[in-house]
């Protein structure tokens, strides 16, 4: 079952609504507690009639089918010119036109954090513990997955990071990962589909899943044969990512 409602984020959008939504696994009655998911991109998740590119990961059709005890929490995105990106970007980057992205990533997690996840355990029958708590997305998703292990690792303890943005012309978005410290049982699933690839992407995909192993953190790391950027070959990972993280 999935809900769903309005909800602005002032700071980022002022007064514009956007959807939010919540999976309800099999058998929810609001009596058994139950571990939480919060995703980006939350209208390519469920619905292909609400997806972008009239294509969604059908997560609830996995999950449904699975029987899998995990509540999922996502919010649309911004659709307004570059504000997705800004708001997936914890970092300031160029674009090849010349123009200039501000990252509001932080903002956005900070929202996420202190807004969104005390409604959903005020509202749900959720386990609010950090263990209990998991972050993922795909392509920006991807990398604020990344970051929100890292900046946020107070609240988040696994994560599934497919097909990150790991650099933008130039620009160095994982510098965050340096200073990163991870918990014993963290855990993260990153993955790559091998058509989607460039000599940059696989270059910094290799680093970074180098860099988290020397950090301690409990990764899993895929490169998907005949892996696109897109959200039908996304849905093609939902069992592995699952399985990763423990359900």
């Amino acid at each position: 079952m999935i809900e769903r409602w309005k909800i602005k984020i002032e700071a980022l959008s002022g007064d514009d609504e956007r959807t939010a939504y919540a999976y309800l696994p099999v058998g929810y009655n609001g009596q058994n507690a139950y571990p939480v998911m919060y995703m980006f991109d939350g209208h390519n998740l469920f619905s292909d009639a609400e997806a972008t590119y009239g294509r969604s990961w059908r997560l609830s059709d996995y999950l449904d089918y699975t029987n899998t005890p995990l509540i999922v929490a996502a919010v649309e995105c911004n659709h307004k010119g570059d504000s997705r990106l800004s708001e997936y970007s914890p970092v300031d980057f160029k674009l090849k036109d010349g123009g200039v992205v501000k990252g509001r990533g932080g903002e956005y997690m900070d929202w996420l954090v202190t807004t969104f996840k005390p409604f959903i355990d005020a509202n749900f029958s959720t386990l609010p513990q950090r263990e209990h708590t998991l972050i993922g997305g795909s392509s920006m998703g991807g990398l604020m997955t990344l970051y929100a292990l890292c900046r946020y690792n107070a609240v988040f303890s696994k994560g599934a990071a497919l097909s990150p943005t790991l650099n933008l012309w130039g620009t160095d978005m994982i510098g965050f990962l340096q200073s990163a410290k991870f918990s014993s049982g963290d855990m993260l699933y990153a993955d790559y589909g091998s058509k989607e690839f460039s000599p940059r992407s696989k270059s910094a995909f290799a680093e970074t899943c180098a860099l988290l192993i020397k950090k301690g953190l409990n990764l899993t790391a895929r490169v998907v044969r005949g892996g696109v950027h897109s959200e039908e070959s996304w849905s093609a990972q939902i069992p592995y990512f699952m399985h990763a993280l423990g359900f």
